[in-house]
């Protein structure tokens, strides 16, 4: 067994001792575990109003449309206007549209139409609170910390997704209102503890905003093949391989299970990412990075198909588990690339662009999922993806090289660019 050196405990001490990034934190947890309970909500109540899977993609598509139309201006205002003060009224639009879907769906006011209509308010705050919040937080902590600080934030995001889709599952037996109201009072939460989150640091000097600076970050990846194959990747695989928005779908009439087994399915794929990401911050990734997550993502494409295929709630629940933790390998590798290649006077309009790749894939997805279910059927569909994945992982390695022979992660500095 390895010990842990004094001096890795004196971190541990001290991280816990920066109060504004433990508000930051705990602002973050409440944020995300109200948007993973109003998605397994949404998802369930859409359906039930509907019975069409073709809804079930559009819920993806109306979250969707503003994280690629935002995305860019989103990180502009993030290096323009105080960070902390841009969050917070982000996350008090998203508190007033969750509290409009619980009202309106006490009293029977809210059908279709208008339950998408907060998803668009929604997802339109969630594309500038993305680049925001992920700009914010180095301001929080001494450099030396922030690795620290970022794993345990994507530790606690992680647990967020376990617990956030089965609260929601289990909490919908209730009623709806009931998930967006709890929903509603952790937006709250996450509002106020944001207010306490303060940078001692002063605000660093903000360039003024051209087309040439809106579009930097874009000639930045296209130059990088490295970073450029590592994030479509990602897109494309999870573009197609995401069965997110078909689960109503397969908990109900493949699985024949109820709310609470829906939020079991929501929750697997994040117990696998989870899991895989402790093992992976014990384990780091040395050797072989470009054909490691090239052999990942070929292992989500299978485990989709194995999910698609599968009539077992266990065997569904397991295959979404792997899915997850091959998702996590990919993700890690992504991230660290994208981090490491980018100078640091770059990284928030990269950081933009990056999010464009992830929302599109997440949303997008699940579109893409709703519209091939609705042509062909449910697990077609979900086949069809899976195969997707697996051609997807074929051509890149053809077309990326220099990601395919990628050994390690860091690699020589990039030099600032403007």
């Amino acid at each position: 067994m390895t010990s842990v050196a004094p001096e890795a405990k004196l971190v541990d001490h001290s991280l816990l001792q920066h109060r504004a990034f433990l508000h930051f934190w705990v602002s973050r947890m409440g944020s995300m575990f109200a948007y993973q309970m109003v998605s397994v909500a949404v998802g369930w109540q859409v359906y039930a109003l509907t019975g069409r899977a073709l809804d079930l993609g559009i819920i993806g598509l109306v979250q969707f449309i503003p994280s690629l139309l935002f995305a860019l201006p989103a990180g502009h205002v993030a290096d323009i206007f105080d960070r902390r003060r841009v969050a917070m009224v982000c996350q008090m639009v998203e508190w007033m549209a969750i509290g409009l879907l619980a009202a309106g769906t006490w009293l029977h006011w809210f059908k279709e139409p208008a339950i998408l209509a907060m998803l668009l308010v929604i997802g339109l705050a969630k594309a500038f609170e993305f680049p925001t919040m992920q700009s914010l937080l180095p301001g929080l902590v001494p450099p030396a910390l922030l690795p620290r600080a970022m794993a345990m934030g994507s530790s606690g995001i992680q647990a967020a997704m376990i617990i956030g889709p089965a609260l929601g599952g289990f909490l919908y037996v209730a009623g709806a209102d009931v998930v967006y109201g709890v929903s509603s009072l952790l937006c709250l939460l996450a509002l106020w503890q944001l207010r306490y989150a303060r940078s001692d640091r002063p605000p660093s000097k903000r360039e003024p905003p051209t087309l040439k600076t809106l579009f930097a970050g874009i000639d930045f990846i296209r130059q990088r093949p490295v970073i450029l194959g590592a994030i479509s990747l990602d897109l494309f695989a999870v573009l197609l391989g995401g069965a997110t928005a078909l689960m109503p779908i397969f908990a109900r009439d493949i699985l024949h299970t109820g709310p609470w087994g829906l939020g079991i399915l929501r929750a697997a794929p994040s117990i696998g990412a989870l899991g895989m990401g402790v093992w992976l911050a014990q384990s780091p990734l040395q050797r072989h990075v470009g054909r490691t997550m090239f052999a990942t993502v070929a292992a989500f494409g299978v485990a989709t198909l194995v999910f698609a295929l599968s009539t077992s709630f266990l065997l569904s629940a397991l295959a979404l588990v792997a899915m997850g933790a091959f998702d996590m390998v990919s993700m890690v590798i992504r991230g660290a690339l994208v981090q490491l290649e980018t100078p640091d006077g770059m990284r928030g309009r990269v950081s933009a662009v990056n999010a464009i790749f992830i929302n599109t894939s997440n949303q997008l997805g699940e579109f893409e999922s709703g519209i091939t279910a609705a042509w062909f059927g449910t697990v077609p569909a979900v086949i069809i993806g899976g195969l997707g994945t697996l051609l997807v992982v074929a051509l890149w390695m053809h077309w990326f090289p220099e990601l395919r022979e990628r050994r390690q992660l860091a690699s020589e500095p990039q030099a600032e660019t403007g």
